[in-house]
């Protein structure tokens, strides 16, 4: 039977990624899927080894798995992260995007890349969401963080309106143009799993302005945009600008009791939406990059340089990256 192969780059080499990959899929050994790792096989090798001297019984073998090789020619120590790292996880990204782009792989899973290393070795992009769509020729893509609750089974499903900026230029970066793209965007996420989504938008300014007294953003523009918004989806509930600091109160009842909360959410801000989305699905929050031909996840984490090598990484996240590259595609 044919699976749907999965593109899936390993990261930088010098954090956990080899690691929560081999858990994770190994975890996931009965789910229709095929994946295909982009990376240095001998480093999966090495890191497989190590592993299971340490105890560690749930791994995939790599000799059992695709690999698309792309050897790592300097010795990498694990935790120590430099230049020749980012250089690394940089062209193992490039590669595995022009799998999927040719046609080989239907999506793609990414392990976690340090941006600062990127830069170091001459990559100058905020994040792997910048570089992917450059390669894919189109002018911006949309972060979206989405995780279902292991409790309730309630998906949370946050959208960010800037992404990777210092928080004194998100003001000028917001406009009318990019918040109504950002609400289509996020509709047509949410309409894979409601087809008339209740969606919340945050304020920027403490207490969403309080008229004005707090800032005046909102009243400006954002909620006459949303009104009109409104008026052209009937189909969809929206509510908003709210108070950042009680926008997701639902999301937290709804991820740890009974109650359907809202089916998305739009933060104006990287923080405004990561803080609470990592409160409350740390472990198994999804990265999804929307607007690409193509779908692509990641875990919601970082590159665990500080426990490299020691064992303990969770696959929890990569497991959700993975599962939802096969189901939201």
């Amino acid at each position: 039977m044919n699976y749907p192969k999965i593109a899936i780059s390993i990261g930088d080499p010098a954090g956990i990624g080899a690691e929560v990959i081999l858990k994770a899929l190994a975890n996931l050994d009965d789910h229709r899927l095929y994946p295909v790792i982009i990376g240095c096989s001998q480093h999966l090798r090495e890191t497989y080894e190590r592993l299971k001297n340490q105890g560690i019984p749930q791994l995939a073998n790599p000799d059992t798995l695709e690999i698309y090789d792309l050897p790592l020619e300097e010795r990498v120590v694990p935790g120590i992260g430099n230049s020749y790292t980012g250089a690394a996880s940089f062209n193992w990204l490039t590669a595995a995007t022009k799998l999927v782009l040719d046609g080989y792989c239907s999506s793609l899973v990414t392990g976690p890349i340090a941006k600062h290393l990127w830069l170091a070795a001459g990559h100058d992009y905020a994040g792997q969401t910048e570089r992917l769509a450059e390669l894919c020729g189109v002018p911006g893509a949309s972060m979206l963080f989405t995780a279902k609750s292991p409790i309730t089974q309630w998906r949370l499903n946050t959208l960010l309106a800037t992404t990777h900026i210092p928080l004194g230029q998100v003001p000028r970066q917001l406009t009318q143009q990019l918040i109504s793209n950002k609400l289509d965007t996020l509709f047509k996420f949410c309409q894979h799993f409601n087809p008339s989504p209740r969606l919340v938008i945050a304020g920027l300014n403490p207490h969403a302005g309080e008229k004005r007294l707090l800032g005046h953003l909102e009243d400006e523009w954002l909620i006459p945009l949303l009104n009109e918004w409104q008026k052209e989806h009937n189909e969809v509930k929206i509510e908003g600008p709210l108070a950042p600091d009680t926008c997701w109160l639902h999301a937290g009842h709804s991820w740890n009791e009974t109650g359907a909360g809202p089916d998305g959410y739009l933060a104006l801000y990287h923080d405004q939406g990561l803080i609470p989305t990592k409160l409350l699905a740390f472990d198994t929050a999804v990265n999804t990059s929307l607007g690409l031909p193509f779908l692509r996840t990641s875990p919601d984490h970082g590159t665990g340089f500080d426990i490299a090598d020691t064992g303990i990484a969770k696959s929890t996240s990569m497991e959700a990256a993975i599962l939802a590259a096969c189901e939201l595609k």
